[in-house]
């Protein structure tokens, strides 16, 4: 069985971007719920995801382990599992760990660029590694099925995580930054210790993380692919998109600022450019997955292999969490 899996979207949820998935064929979706709200508001968002689990049940359904993958394909749907980008809804509290798995949150990554109270942001100029906290905090996730999720943190950060956590943790979404050097984009030695522990790494098709940006030719993507296999292994990469559709550039000004500061525009590579980039033509929504498809077989992937990243490898590693 081939399954498509795109590990991290976070779009302006509808139906017509249900419907969208649905054309792509993706069988699961890992969605940001939260990015700097707290318990109560996480909440909320879970309350918003019930209505359209309701309003949609045709088309998605929440999912919360890798049956649920299987499942999705048998009903030509797709699991949507639950993921937050930063630890904020945990706030100070161990025990909120395991109310936020009780809902379904099944990735937390341990920062958004800035420092945490677990670990440091790719942001900050001083990386002082996974805190006291944080080691707690990864032991709880260890437990209860969360994956360790270090796509937005600092390199000795990533490290520690990836020496503390008792399971594999998963960079989401990133670029290796041999290939463009975007701060969040990742060394290879990074790499290497993350496939060492079994990790998985999700390429991203967000423009600023792209050589050239919105101008970047799915040939080059392919081959970045390519060469992050030969780092990695063929079985450690797969595709987390970031695909932010139909969202509006206060959108993206919130998530670069949440409510730590009144600077507009601050993130990687939005420096004069407010607002959402443009996503290469090939790469406009998930229905993009065919030409990754055929990029990846033209520059020299098997049939196999180019499944394994397209989610193959990742619904392996979904076995991996409880």
């Amino acid at each position: 069985m081939n399954y498509k899996i795109d590990n991290l979207q976070y779009c302006n949820w509808s139906r017509k971007v249900f419907q969208i998935n649905r054309e792509a064929e993706l069988d699961a979706v890992h969605v940001t719920v939260v990015y700097h709200e707290d318990y109560d508001e996480f909440l909320d968002r879970v309350k918003e995801w019930d209505n359209h689990f309701k309003e949609n049940s045709d088309l998605i359904f929440l999912g919360k382990n890798f049956k649920d993958i299987e499942r999705a394909r048998k009903e030509n749907k797709t699991a949507i599992f639950f993921g937050f980008q930063n630890c904020s809804p945990i706030e100070d509290d161990i025990g909120l760990i395991e109310k936020v798995h009780e809902k379904g949150c099944r990735f937390m990554q341990l920062t958004y660029n800035n420092q945490s109270l677990l670990a440091t942001g790719c942001y900050e100029k001083t990386d002082s590694g996974v805190t006291n906290f944080g080691k707690e905090a990864i032991k709880e996730m260890n437990r209860l099925g969360i994956v360790v999720d270090m796509s937005h943190s600092a390199e000795k950060s990533t490290f520690d995580a990836i020496d503390l956590s008792k399971k594999p943790i998963a960079i989401t979404h990133a670029n290796p930054n041999f290939w463009h050097k975007a701060l969040r984009n990742k060394s290879n030695d990074l790499l290497k210790a993350l496939a060492s522990s079994n990790g998985m790494l999700g390429l991203s098709l967000y423009a600023h993380h792209l050589k050239d940006s919105t101008n970047c030719k799915l040939e080059s993507f392919c081959e970045m692919a390519a060469r992050t296999v030969d780092i990695m292994g063929i079985n450690n990469v797969g595709i987390g998109s970031d695909l932010c559709l139909n969202q509006p550039d206060t959108v993206v000004e919130w998530m670069r600022n949440g409510t730590w500061t009144k600077t507009k525009n601050y993130g990687e590579g939005s420096k004069n450019k407010p607002g959402f980039p443009q996503q290469p033509d090939w790469f406009l929504d998930a229905r993009g997955f065919k030409n990754l498809e055929t990029g990846l077989k033209n520059i020299g992937f098997n049939s196999e292999d180019t499944h394994k990243i397209l989610g193959n490898n990742w619904y392996n590693f979904y076995k991996g969490i409880n």
